[in-house]
Parts: structure tokens; sequence; C-alpha cells
């Protein structure tokens, strides 16, 4: 079985570390003046080279040479994530007081070191405070924000970093070049850019695609096999953004999520897409703020749709309307008399219509939209007086929205089962409408979901399917 690529290219000396040289020459500066501290905090992302210098550091402080197969007695590595009960930590202090076999210093490597329990960590301050004089520790941590500040306050922390881009695509073309992996420089790009600044996981993708294609790996390839939007995708989505095209934002985001890629990961690359370029595109800043609130909804898909079809900055919204009739030429002046004006047709008062769910609608012209008045009503103590009468309609109504124009309360029961039980009750709900001081008004319950008011959203939802508006 081959060894995987990012234990075989893992740093065997500090020299060989790539992207924390703020923290490998501070650590040299001091092994070479002889300051070896007590105890070491290495905190930072996952994949960045926390554990690999860990290990470099233990074998250095005892001028040992290192590898990655190579075990001491005198190094000895902890995972807190299994060994984290105080027992474990009590067994450690009476271990710490035996004395190095052969090296200099016994160092104690405790990675994941915030998944200690309470009571191990008391267990442990004890020893940092007081630790023999031949002993070192070495703790590691992705979350260093676990750890109780008495411990952080005892140890000298480094903080590592997410390695620069560049750096990493340099790095891959090293490992691609000594493997004899065919790979360009834009799939190259890709890879790190997924590795997300980890080297590890940056190699473990190279190591990944190599066994997947005989021929050059391309940026295609690597966008198929990490469910990745193409550039193409994410191009076309900004440019249905800036037009409001939302019909073909909804094609493309259903058609990239049949091929695997998830509204998550495509708001990811838009985000990164537009940071890239917010110097040329400003107008993308708005639309950048809003894509952070893809990830935070149950329905990513819809919340991406909604965000995407937002007006891009500075754009004016108008209703869709129809084409304007052709203007009539001019009638021109006379010394006489103006030309005659045609006359006004008069104005119709408003008619007033009921619809039930039994009445069908008439063919829409245009997409029913919220009511332009919605009065303040006192559904709280509408539902109450419901609630000591009618308990199972009263269940329903809580769940339901509704809306009040002065005169008609509508229900919007959401479905039709709903809308059955709350007929039901319609003697107890017409005296519960007087009881709120409302003896003129009518009830009307319908089995649909009410009507967003954001026009947008209300055309998100219908080219979705239909579906409720819910705030969060």
């Amino acid at each position: 079985m081959g060894q995987a690529l990012y234990r075989k290219y893992r740093s065997r000396t500090l020299d060989d570390v790539v992207g924390q040289s703020h923290i490998t020459t501070m650590l040299k500066n001091a092994i070479a003046g002889g300051h070896i501290a007590h105890a070491y905090l290495l905190t930072g992302p996952r994949g960045v080279g926390k554990t690999s210098i860990a290990r470099i550091l233990a074998h250095e402080i005892n001028s040992l040479p290192y590898d990655d197969e190579s075990t001491h007695l005198d190094i000895i590595e902890i995972d807190a994530a299994s060994n984290n009960s105080v027992e474990d930590i009590r067994d450690l202090r009476e271990k710490v007081m035996v004395a190095p076999v052969s090296a200099s210093k016994k160092v104690y490597i405790i990675d994941e070191v915030h998944m200690l329990s309470k009571s191990a960590f008391n267990a442990l301050l004890k020893t940092l405070e007081e630790p023999p004089e031949h002993v070192v520790f070495i703790l590691a941590t992705t979350d260093a924000e676990k750890l109780p500040a008495t411990i952080i306050s005892r140890v000298q922390r480094f903080n590592f970093r997410l390695i620069n881009e560049d750096d990493v695509v340099a790095h891959l073309r090293t490992i691609a070049k000594a493997e004899h992996i065919p790979i360009d420089d834009d799939a190259l790009a890709l890879v790190a850019r997924h590795g997300g600044g980890s080297f590890r996981d940056s190699i473990s993708l190279l190591d990944q695609l190599q066994g997947l294609s005989g021929d050059t790996i391309t940026p295609a390839l690597v966008e198929s096999v990490v469910g990745m939007a193409s550039k193409q995708l994410v191009d076309d989505l900004l440019a249905a953004h800036s037009s409001r095209d939302i019909a073909s934002l909804a094609r493309l985001i259903t058609d990239a999520e049949t091929r695997g890629v998830s509204a998550l990961t495509i708001a990811d690359q838009l985000i990164q897409t537009i940071r890239e370029s917010i110097s040329t595109h400003p107008e993308y800043l708005n639309l950048l703020d809003t894509l952070l609130d893809v990830a935070k909804t149950p329905w990513p898909h819809v919340k991406l749709l909604t965000v995407l079809a937002s007006p891009a900055s500075g754009q004016v919204i108008a209703a869709p309307t129809a084409a304007p009739a052709p203007a009539a030429a001019p009638t021109p002046k006379t010394p006489a008399a103006p030309a005659p004006q045609p006359k006004a047709a008069p104005k119709e008062s408003p008619k007033k219509e009921v619809v039930t769910e039994e009445q069908p609608m008439p063919p829409e012209t245009a997409k029913p939209e919220a009511p332009v008045t919605d009065q303040p009503f006192p559904w709280a103590d509408f539902i109450a007086y419901v609630k000591d009468r009618a308990s199972g309609a009263y269940s329903l109504l809580a769940k339901s929205n509704h809306t009040f124009d002065g005169t008609i309360l509508t229900i919007y029961a959401g479905k039709a089962f709903n809308k059955k039980q709350i007929d039901k009750a319609i003697t107890h709900l017409s005296e519960a409408l007087d009881s709120v001081g409302v003896s003129e008004g009518t009830i009307t319950v319908l089995a649909t979901a009410k009507p967003p008011k954001d026009s947008q959203v209300a055309d998100v939802l219908d080219i979705m399917g239909g579906g409720e508006e819910v705030v969060l």
C-alpha cells in the first residue's frame, strides 16, 4: 500500500515548514539560544502544521533527528479526545516525575487539548504551575477559546494561520513534479482554493485526483470531484443577478444542484469571486453581505435564489407592465383654437368582491399580491376566545396567518384539511369577532398560505413551485 502524499511530504525540520515563518523563526532562535519554555500552546485551523511542528519541536529540543516513522521513549503523544478524564491526567502527573530515559527533556504532546474535561484541566494546571525541570509540554488545539484562561496564562502561545494560496500552489506543484502527476496550473489553483488554506486537505485532494485520470488533470475534473461550481456558472449567476433575470437564476441553481453542486458551495464561490473583484465591481458589495445569510437558513437553495433575485446596488425595480402603445402623432397647434382633447372615461367606483374556495379563480394576468390595507387586529384576543370553545380550531388558528382590512378578517389556514376543521367552528369564530368589537365584520377562511408582502419573494416562491414566506 502506497504512503499518503500528505505524510510522505510532511516537514521534517523547522526549515522545511512552509507558510508559518512567524512561528518557526522564533522557535529556531529560542532553541539556538537555549531558551526552552516549559509549556507551548499551538493554536489555529486544522491542517496547517500544528502537529508536525509539535513533533519537530520535540525532537529539536532534544537534538534528535525526526522522520515520520521515528519514535522515542521520551517523546509521548496523547490524544486528548480519547484521554480526557481526570484519571488520565493524574496518571500523566505521576509519569512526568520520572526522569527521561536518554534525552535531555521528556516532552509530552497533547493534541486537541480543548477536549479535556474541566476536572482534567484542573489536574493539569497544577503540573503546569510547577513542572519538573526535565519536562516540556506542547499543547495543540483547533479551538483555543475552550481552554481555561488559567491554562493559557501558563504557556507560550503561537497562533498558526491559514496558508497563502500562492504558497499552497507552489508546494503542490513541487509535489506534482516529484510524483509525475500531470496537472495544469488552473487545476492546481482550484485544488488550493478548495483546500481552504490547509496543506493537508490540499495535498490529500491532489492524491485523490492522481488516480482518477490518466491524462492531465483539468479544472473540470477538479470541479466534478469536489462538487464545485464552474467559473462559467458563477459568471452567469452574477450576470443574471445584474439583469434581475429570475427565471435564469432559478434554472442555473436547479441545474447546478442536479449536478451535485450545493447552494452553500455556490454561495461560497460567489463570495470568493466577489471579494477578488470588489475593487472593479463595487456594485456587488450589497450582494456580498446578503450571501452570508445563505448558510443560516434551512432552505439554502431558496435563500440563494431570493438573494440573487434582489436588485443590484443602485438598480431601480419597476413592476412589470404591458408594452406601451405607440404615441399618437402630436396635433399641430393653430391660432384659432387648441386641438380638441379626448374626454376621460368616467371613473368607476371599485367593486368589492369576495372569492371563496369553491369559486374558480379567473385566469391570472398578474400575480396576486398581499392586501394593501392590513389594519391592526386583536388576533391574540380573538383566538383566546376560540380556545375555550373549540380547542381543535384554536390549535390550527395559532399556526395560521391573517389579514384584516377593517371589515373582512381573512384567515390563511395553509392547507385544505386545516380550513375544513376551522370551518367547523365558524359559529365560535363569529362570536369571537363580536367579542373583540368587530360586530359588522365578516370572516373568510382560505386553504392557502398568506401571500408575501415582498413582490420579489412572491416571484421567487412562484418560480420554486409555491411555498410560504418565513421570516427568521
